[in-house]
């Protein structure tokens, strides 16, 4: 099994970390609106404008980089290499090795952040499936720790590649320097698709979100929404946006409403007390049991 080392975890920390707070300010049943955050103070999150350098160099290099040709190889690559078989609490703790102590504006570890997303779902009253999947969002971070070409295809917001880039992604201008840009099929409008083809359809952009999409929906009894969560969770563009509605369709509606009850709970969360893994353990294996098989391939 891949070993982590402290510098990776480090630098990936603080971008993740960087990202997810700025993105705050960019905008019981399941759909039901999250409650646990209703008293918190979201202006103190930084916003875009006035992000860190460090952000802004990593998305002009995410932008620049995601391409249909690489997209096409990270899926072939997927499908094509083993990098680990392992249970899910035991790929939580895996992931909790990318832990340090550098983020200014939480002390966090990647494990802490997992159970008060999970734990803030609990507290609201959410069914058990959106509980397990808060606990597991995150986990395809461990593409880091399995030979990732860099963070810029970790993590940051997604969005479709094989179409026009749209203005509603996060600086916009710096898709200048993707090949795909000036394409004669790729800049278009709808680009290799067909209008209202459905998001099922489409191409995003590669990271850990559309990785562990594709580990969990063989590997799991999770429902749609959850998968769609997973899938969604960093796809700013469509989900607070509104971007891409040229391709989506009726279903994508429904699952739109899924990913927009999970945000909060992603976003504000990690700003509460920290959580005990070990008192909580018990809770959330018995939940992964009921949802993943013992061991997963990854």
């Amino acid at each position: 099994m891949p070993g982590a080392t402290r510098h990776s975890g480090r630098d990936l920390d603080m971008t993740s970390d960087a990202i997810d707070d700025v993105n705050v300010l960019k905008g019981k049943l399941w759909d039901d609106g999250s409650a646990f955050d209703e008293t918190k103070d979201k202006s103190r999150f930084r916003d875009y404008d006035s992000a860190c350098d460090r952000v802004k160099a990593f998305y002009k290099e995410q932008h620049e980089k995601q391409t249909v040709e690489f997209n096409i190889q990270a899926r072939v690559d997927f499908k094509s290499k083993k990098r680990a078989r392992m249970g899910v609490w035991e790929a939580i703790e895996m992931l909790n090795t990318l832990v340090d102590d550098s983020d200014p504006d939480t002390d966090l570890s990647q494990i802490g952040h997992l159970l008060q997303t999970a734990e803030a779902i609990r507290r609201d009253g959410k069914p058990e499936w959106m509980q397990v999947t808060g606990l597991v969002h995150d986990l395809g971070k461990l593409l880091l720790l399995f030979g990732s070409e860099g963070q810029w295809d970790v993590v940051g917001d997604t969005f479709v590649v094989g179409c026009q880039f749209s203005d509603k992604n996060i600086y916009p201008d710096t898709f200048g320097g993707n090949p795909d840009s000036k394409d004669r099929v790729y800049s278009t409008e709808c680009g290799i698709y067909q209008p209202h083809c459905g998001l099922d359809n489409v191409m995003l952009s590669w990271g850990h979100d559309e990785y562990l999409y594709n580990v969990f929906k063989d590997q799991s009894s999770l429902p749609a929404e959850a998968l769609a969560m997973i899938r969604y969770h960093s796809f700013y563009p469509w989900h607070r946006e509104g971007a891409y509605s040229h391709l989506t369709n009726e279903k994508d509606a429904h699952i739109l409403a899924a990913v927009r009850a999970f945000n909060p709970y992603d976003l504000y969360s990690k700003s509460d007390e920290p959580c005990d893994p070990a008192k909580l353990r018990p809770y959330y294996e018995n939940l992964i049991a009921k949802f993943f098989p013992p061991v997963l391939d990854w």
